[in-house]
């Protein structure tokens, strides 16, 4: 039996659960797979990852895992020029647009509200989500991490359940879309609820 030992960082992590965070973690194998497959079985969709370095070697998903590799998963890097390395997505885009996934009608009204191009029915199937989202280069909203791994999606984004966790990583940068998402994550209050500190 072979072995890998699979590291993710940053707010990967985020996507693992507790005690696989922050940690090596190692995967047995038969047969030698790619590095997508085994970065996606861990739970990891591939629109999420940056970089992979195999062995401190910059590698792309379609590497084959060796005996004893030692992987590490980068999600977007924001402040760091990595443009040396093999980059897993394609070219930032000039236009960020969206397509939301039905169970997130709420946040693509406040995408709306704010200025961004956001596809939302609440009739779309998976198929349809998918071919949208690469047909028109769009980044695609969802909870379901199923649909960011299909192959054909190369820009998507898992929006966490958990309400601190509101930035876009490949868009954080972008104050309205901070705000958006801050609102659809924020728990709603009656105004007699408020209280001022003093």
């Amino acid at each position: 039996m072979k072995r890998v030992d699979v590291r993710f960082y940053a707010e990967l992590n985020d996507l693992l659960p507790l005690w696989r965070r922050k940690r090596p973690t190692t995967c047995y194998f038969e047969v030698s797979g790619s590095v997508k497959d085994m970065i996606e079985a861990l739970g990891v969709p591939h629109t999420e990852v940056d970089l992979i370095l195999a062995n401190n070697e910059s590698v792309d998903f379609s590497y084959r895992m060796q005996d004893g590799d030692k992987i590490s998963v980068y999600p977007v890097f924001e402040s760091i020029d990595i443009s040396s390395l093999v980059r897993l997505r394609p070219a930032p885009l000039r236009e960020v647009r969206f397509i939301a996934d039905v169970h997130l009608g709420r946040l693509a009204a406040y995408l709306r509200m704010v200025g961004f191009d956001t596809l939302y029915q609440d009739d779309y199937q998976d198929e349809e989500l998918a071919r949208i989202s690469s047909g028109e280069r769009r980044t695609l909203l969802t909870r379901d991490r199923g649909l960011l791994k299909r192959n054909v999606i190369t820009r998507g984004y898992c929006v966490p359940q958990r309400p601190f966790l509101f930035l876009f990583p490949c868009h954080c940068r972008c104050r309205r879309v901070r705000f958006a998402l801050f609102r659809f994550f924020s728990p709603r209050i009656q105004k007699n609820e408020v209280r001022t500190p003093w």
